[in-house]
């Protein structure tokens, strides 16, 4: 099996599996337990704060442990929109592509009489900070915009929006699950307040991930319940998955020039190979993209048989987040950079690793034009297209 969507979840690194392993059978105290077991445990988890703080060049006090990127999203916009009201500013503007965990969340608190700006994203999925400036008002509490795109990997300007939220006083969020551990982060250069990351989109496991929180920004608990995480998170910590998830950036950071040249070398060869199938487009820009993200849309076809033709012949693709894919609609991501509904059913996203060989790179190219080619062999829509009946759009 080719394996490629490391978008949805990455494989444990080994040394992030044997740390948790380990763990899990010698180190199983209560790190809020004063005896000597528990400060044990106490010791891991504080090291594996001041691992994260130093991958993102935070303060160890500024990282928060929670269950992955869906909660920190959850913690951080619901925390701004809390201190906003407070100080009687109920505005909040985003990007009409963000993830669900963003967009659920702004849409609980429009119901809530919040006014929510989603900005237009470009047709090469970026958002201009010069407009997310024009959107900015008086009563402006929060700025949340992510820092890559789940679907289409493209890299936003987030010092540049960072730079402008800082102008004007305005807290700046970025939901980092994508990047972290791809690309490098550095919140004070960044100008970030609050940032969310998730474990296993690095090569840790499922169910772990961090808020980073600015020292002096306001957060409030999601969870009630103990005094864990600084009395902001309660619940017993999973040192295991925290430790593990700690190796895991501080390996995929310190490998960050040499992962980045691989992994793009590799993904620029997938979207010239693929950018050979007639009335076919690369969604997204082709540069400033995460280095393993390649994502088409493919006119005449439905992007639900692609996959399910790619992984007879041994490949596991998806055709956007994997939040998503019980859905029939198409995706919110595509749609907000313009592609047409027929167009954007008929899409693929391929993330790859350092671990894909240059063999699978050429046999990924080679099943995807095969199956391109037979699903268009008996699609009506195709054969309307080729027919002149309808007129191509890509």
């Amino acid at each position: 099996m080719i394996y490629a969507d490391n978008a949805a979840t990455t494989k444990m690194s080994e040394k992030a599996l044997e740390t948790m392993v380990s763990l899990i059978k010698d180190t199983y105290g209560n790190p809020s337990s004063l005896y000597e077991f528990g400060q044990k445990s106490r010791e891991v988890l504080e090291d594996a704060r001041a691992k994260v703080a130093k991958a993102i060049g935070a303060n160890p006090k500024e990282i928060i442990f929670t269950s992955g990127g869906s909660e920190s999203d959850n913690q951080a916009i619901l925390s701004a929109a809390k201190a906003g009201e407070a100080a009687g500013k109920k505005h909040i503007i985003s990007s009409a592509f963000e993830h669900h965990a963003v967009l659920h969340t702004l849409n609980k608190l429009k119901k809530e009489g919040f006014e929510i700006t989603l900005l237009d994203v470009h047709e090469n999925g970026l958002i201009d900070p010069g407009e997310v400036e024009d959107a900015i008002k008086e009563d402006t509490c929060l700025v949340t915009i992510m820092f890559a795109n789940n679907e289409i990997g493209t890299i936003e300007p987030i010092r540049e929006i960072g730079e402008v939220c800082k102008k004007h006083g305005v807290t700046f969020h970025t939901d980092a699950v994508q990047a972290i551990g791809h690309i490098p982060v550095n919140v004070v250069d960044d100008n970030i307040d609050m940032l969310s990351a998730s474990a296993h989109k690095f090569h840790g496991p499922k169910g772990v991930g961090f808020l980073y929180v600015r020292k002096g920004v306001r957060l409030f608990n999601l969870i009630e319940g103990g005094a864990q995480e600084k009395g902001k998170r309660a619940g017993t910590e999973n040192v295991p998955g925290i430790a593990a998830m700690a190796v895991a950036l501080e390996d995929a950071v310190s490998n960050l020039e040499n992962y980045s040249k691989i992994v793009t070398a590799k993904r620029d060869r997938l979207i010239e190979g693929i950018s050979d199938i007639s009335h076919s487009a690369l969604n997204g820009d082709a540069k400033k993209r995460l280095p393993g993200n390649v994502n088409f849309c493919f006119e005449g076809i439905e992007g639900e048989s692609i996959l399910l033709l790619l992984d007879d012949k041994g490949i596991a693709a998806s055709s956007g987040s994997a939040c998503t894919s019980g859905s029939l609609d198409p995706s919110h991501v595509l749609l907000a950079i313009g592609r047409v509904h027929d167009v954007a059913h008929g899409s693929l996203r391929l993330t790859i690793d350092e671990s894909t060989t240059d063999e699978e790179v050429e046999t990924i190219i080679a099943s995807v034009k095969e199956v391109v080619e037979y699903l268009r062999g008996f699609s009506p829509v195709w054969r309307d297209l080729i027919s002149g009946k309808r007129e191509f759009i890509l």
